[in-house]
């Protein structure tokens, strides 16, 4: 292996219809965080309520949920170039909402909310449909690549997006951050609308009801395909310590309990995507290795045993930031790193083994996955530091992957033993050429 191979493998990037779409979301991954950050400050500026923030979660969570499902029958149903056409200009409208609502001085934040949702809607249908179109546009053995990079640029948005509201909403407030979110939208739909038409496959179904159903019952009987997102639920639910980390930052660390952060607490929300930026960049390996399967494994694994060691560093910090503080900073990044290898290879373990008709349900479904995992850790999460302790609760929780994981590889070898497709090229047309 020589050493360019160490670093992210871009040949995704030389496929014109992929670069045009990976190029034009720097900016709207970006955007996107813009409106995640400024939509909860927005309405805890209008109520002072902590409680009508936390509404943000349920109204948010439902559309993403019932969307993401149906949103993958409508990819399925329906060329998927007009679908993300369609989807695209939903969410430049509801970030156009978002606009013309604080520009009017509005004080409701039941009219935020319900724009909220309906700019979930919007993006439950377009992101199982953009996934799914990837299977489309590159050869097979590039999936994995191009799922490493896509990942790499949405963690990327996670750390500069929040960046940039805190640092503008002072500036130009809340309406000027809508509209900025609204024209960072725009490359997007420039690029989606270079695709050529990606009609449904010959076994596609009527979007709907039947063929949602129809979908689930097909994942059904896909032990490869159920594991995959099993794996995902175990590593993320029980994984997952971001709710502790406002009591981990006040009471391990020593910073202020006030609700004021500190640098300690800032590096707690960041260091996972930082880790996941890294293993992007450091990601070349994962177009290579032929036991997909083993390594999803050995991966999450040591996602589990980075949480164990980050608990019991919390365990033994003295209340102040010390070598122990930094530990926890430390293996979360290495964590974030890991998870990011982990999630790549699932993503492309779903593209390569679900049946083209059913690509778009599949990934609805794990949308729901991705989405419900890190909402129920904060529930179990939040409920386990009261008996147990943040840092005990984090490690118990790093324990649970670590056994969660190695179960599945016991009682499901198929997973384990998956190994990546040969290679295929895909057909030449205006996509590629």
């Amino acid at each position: 292996m020589s050493f360019r191979d160490i670093f992210a493998d871009t040949r995704p990037l030389q496929v014109p219809a992929y670069r045009r779409l990976w190029t034009a979301n720097i900016a709207t991954t970006i955007g996107a965080q813009l409106t995640v950050v400024a939509v909860p400050v927005q309405i805890y500026a209008i109520t002072g309520s902590s409680a009508y923030v936390g509404l943000t979660g349920l109204f948010g969570l439902v559309p993403l949920v019932i969307f993401g499902l149906y949103g993958g029958s409508i990819a399925d149903g329906f060329d998927k170039r007009k679908v993300l056409v369609v989807s695209t200009l939903g969410m430049i409208l509801t970030a156009l909402a978002f606009w013309g609502l604080s520009v009017a001085g509005n004080t409701n934040v039941w009219w935020l909310l319900s724009v909220f949702a309906l700019q979930q809607a919007f993006f439950a249908v377009n992101q199982p449909t953009r996934t799914a179109v990837f299977r489309s546009i590159l050869p097979l053995e590039q999936l994995p690549a191009g799922s490493s990079l896509n990942m790499m640029l949405m963690q990327f948005g996670a750390i500069v997006g929040p960046l940039i509201a805190g640092a503008l909403i002072p500036l130009i407030g809340f309406s000027w951050l809508y509209a900025l979110d609204a024209a960072l939208l725009i490359p997007t739909l420039g690029a989606v609308l270079a695709l050529p038409s990606l009609p449904p496959s010959g076994q596609a179904q009527k979007a709907g009801f039947r063929s949602v159903v129809d979908g689930l019952s097909y994942l059904w009987t896909q032990p490869i395909l159920l594991v995959a997102m099993l794996l995902d639920l175990i590593a993320m639910t029980f994984g997952m310590p971001r709710a502790l980390y406002p009591e981990i930052a006040a009471e391990s660390f020593g910073e202020s309990g006030d609700g004021g952060g500190g640098m300690m607490l800032a590096l707690l929300y960041s260091s996972m995507a930082a880790g996941a930026v890294l293993g992007g960049l450091l990601s070349g390996w994962v177009s290579r290795v032929v036991r997909q399967g083993l390594a999803v494994i050995v991966c999450i694994v040591a996602w589990g045993v980075a949480v164990i060691i980050a608990g019991g560093a919390v365990m033994l910090s003295p209340g102040a930031v010390t070598m122990w503080a930094w530990m926890v900073i430390l293996m979360l990044v290495l964590g974030g790193a890991a998870d990011m290898f982990s999630a790549a290879l699932r993503t492309a373990i779903l593209q390569q083994s679900a049946a083209e008709h059913v690509q778009g349900r599949i990934q609805g479904v794990y949308i729901v996955v991705v989405v419900g995992g890190p909402r129920l850790a904060d529930v179990l999460h939040g409920w386990a530091a009261g008996p147990f302790g943040v840092g005990l609760a984090t490690l118990l929780g790093g324990v649970l992957v670590v056994v969660g994981t190695l179960l599945c590889a016991v009682f499901v070898p198929s997973f384990t033993n998956y190994l990546r497709p040969g290679p295929r090229t895909v057909d030449a047309d205006p996509v590629t050429d």
